[in-house]
């Protein structure tokens, strides 16, 4: 007997190690990315608001493309902001700080600025130029999207090919800048999670040039019928007919871009919209109109305290939204339970780090502090 409780108590004690071992393991940060997007386009920046110790790379946004160059359209502000962001390396001395190229409503001219081996020489050494003149450490291109109309852009089906070889033309321009001052110069893109997206593009081809694949996994549903969670890790109901996270690193995985390069993109922001019924809470149904959802600070300081707003946990999605029952309003958002699940995601699956858009969504800082609980950038 004496045997039997000394064999009982000692695998209890290696239970006990075991958990403590585990717990341990889960509360230990990771050392990976984190990317945060700053809005240029709005003007002068309040340094004072970003967290530089925080985060890996600043991506300014936007730097806009005409006449085949990159161009800044905002140069009074534009100019101001790169000398303050630069000086937050004094707070973080391995702070990277990129231009990204686009955007939305700056991507109209990609098309015809890498349409020709000139054009893409002169797109590529004026972005760089950019970098080299302002002391900052690469280019990311957000062009939404190669192939396709976006806004209102000027597309064609070369788009496919000079994609790569828009790539290609910055890569040697950086690669210069690197030989004439030493430092590393990062090339990165923002790309999409739809799968019609890498049907009329080469991700594999592209990535051989890039050091981080940066996914906008978020804008699920902005316009059109239905709506449901806009940036879910998982499917919630039908993977076949529903965008995630999780499918479209699957996806890009499958087109040959390397895990490790991948960037899980994450929103600091909501969406909302008043649905037909109160159905499924309005997960996946049926929208009468949009209503304002906002950054995640007005998210959990206005709309959470609101009467009739109660918060759900989809555990399928891995996912929390809000539902009124009575107004039928739906909000989707990231809240610190599910970031901190991505981080895990991206710890497990040995991805690059974490994107979000954008600093002046989230003021009082929520989410960021829940990355850099996971996450050490």
């Amino acid at each position: 007997m004496n045997r039997f409780f000394f064999a009982l108590a000692f695998t209890i004690g290696l239970l006990c190690l075991s958990c403590q071992q585990e717990s341990s393991t889960s509360n230990t940060r990771v050392s990976k990315l984190i990317i945060g997007y700053v809005p240029g386009f709005r003007g002068a920046i309040d340094t004072q608001t970003i967290a530089a110790e925080k985060v890996s790379i600043l991506n300014y946004a936007f730097v806009d493309v005409k006449d085949s160059m990159a161009w800044l359209t905002n140069m009074a502000t534009d100019t101001i902001n790169f000398r303050n962001l630069v000086k937050l390396r004094e707070k973080n001395p391995d702070l990277k700080i990129v231009i990204s190229i686009g955007g939305w409503s700056w991507s109209e001219n990609f098309s015809d600025a890498v349409l020709t081996p000139s054009s893409r020489k002169k797109f590529a050494e004026t972005s760089v130029a950019i970098v080299e003149k302002y002391d900052l450490d690469g280019v990311d291109i957000d062009w939404e999207y190669p192939g396709f109309k976006g806004e209102d852009n000027v597309f064609r089906v070369e788009d496919r090919e000079n994609f790569v070889l828009m790539f290609e033309a910055l890569r040697k321009e950086l690669d210069r800048l690197s030989e004439k001052t030493g430092k590393v110069q990062l090339l990165t893109t923002a790309v999409p999670c739809f799968s019609e997206f890498l049907e009329k593009n080469d991700m594999g081809g592209a990535a051989k040039y890039l050091d981080y694949v940066n996914l906008m996994a978020y804008d699920f549903y902005v316009a059109g019928p239905f709506a449901g969670h806009h940036s879910n890790l998982y499917h919630s109901e039908s993977y076949e007919a529903e965008q995630s996270a999780h499918r479209a690193i699957t996806e890009y995985v499958q087109q040959g871009v390397q895990k490790e390069k991948i960037v899980l993109g994450v929103p600091f922001y909501g969406r909302s919209w008043i649905m037909q019924t109160t159905d499924n809470h309005g997960i996946n149904r049926a929208i009468e109109s949009v209503a304002r959802g906002g950054g995640y600070t007005f998210i959990r300081d206005s709309i959470m305290s609101k009467p009739g707003f109660v918060r759900y946990w989809d555990d399928k999605a891995k996912m929390p939204y809000l539902f009124n029952e009575e107004k039928k309003q739906l909000v989707a958002y990231d809240d610190e339970e599910s970031l901190k699940i991505k981080c895990d995601y991206v710890i497990e699956n040995n991805l690059a780090g974490i994107m979000f858009w954008q600093f002046a969504s989230d003021p009082k800082g929520y989410l960021l502090d829940a990355l850099n609980e996971k996450i050490a950038p």
